[in-house]
């Protein structure tokens, strides 16, 4: 699943491991997250989008993905 978590982390002028600390993840789970490898669970999600004032929509894009043809 496609995310806009790396952009708005730098745009705000966080480390992994501030977001992690301010989410209460680790900073493996926010790299996970950033490199596509790992889609985080609803509540995290929300905590996600709540943190950086945009919706979950806006952060996750699911119909994006490298076979999808739109």
């Amino acid at each position: 699943m496609r995310n806009s978590v790396r952009e708005l982390r730098s745009s705000r002028g966080l480390s992994q491991g501030q977001l992690g600390t301010a989410l209460g993840v680790s900073r493996q789970t926010i790299n996970a997250i950033e490199t596509e490898r790992y889609t985080p669970s609803l509540p995290l999600a929300l905590s996600m989008a709540k943190f950086f004032e945009v919706s979950v929509e806006e952060m996750f894009h699911a119909n994006e993905g490298p076979t999808d043809k739109q």
